[in-house]
């Protein structure tokens, strides 16, 4: 069975990673195996916009410092051979962890956001010539056009939202090969 991950990171006040969640699903039915999360220390402490979302609710949390996190996330990685990472807006997140620059990076956006590959997007939605919706092709936006979570609201937890893109997967319905326009 091949695997790939889904990952999702967030910032502080100072652009630095204060979480990340990584999910881990089947090439094929794009469904959900595993996932982990960490809130990253002492970068948490300093603040951000979505500070308040980084606790799950009854779930036990993994917080140690970054070098660790990356460690073992990269070690639980390897355990289910996952070579390619994708992620919504993936140049941000590919940004924000260049240690992970050994993996294959692809962006789901780049998917969701166009009108040949996103049967959801309405006839009338705004549209570039080349498909690209002009706006509103954020996750949140992506999501309520399938019409699944009309009243959703994006949660900016890490393993939450990497959930939420996983979801865009499934529901654009594209083969993983689809997305091979790998982030350089």
């Amino acid at each position: 069975m091949d695997k790939f991950a889904v990952i999702d990171t967030e910032t502080n006040w100072n652009d630095a990673v204060m979480s990340i969640g990584v999910v881990i699903a089947d090439s094929e039915t794009k469904e959900k195996i595993d996932s982990v999360y960490y809130i990253i220390d002492p970068e948490y402490r300093v603040g951000g916009m979505y500070s308040n979302e980084l606790r799950l609710n009854g779930k036990e949390v993994c917080v140690t410092d970054r070098k660790q996190a990356l460690k073992e996330i990269h070690a639980w990685l390897k355990t289910y051979d996952v070579q390619k990472l994708f992620a919504y807006n993936a140049s941000f997140d590919k940004k924000h962890l260049p240690e992970y620059s050994m993996y294959e990076w692809y962006d789901i956006m780049r998917l969701a956001a166009y009108r040949q590959y996103n049967r959801a997007i309405p006839k009338t939605a705004d549209c570039c010539r080349t498909g690209r919706l002009k706006r509103g092709y954020g996750v949140e936006d992506v999501l309520r056009m399938f019409g699944t979570k009309s009243a959703y609201r994006e949660t900016h937890n890490a393993v939450l939202d990497a959930e939420d893109e996983l979801e865009i997967m499934r529901l654009l319905g594209h083969e993983i090969g689809a997305y091979n326009i790998s982030i350089v």
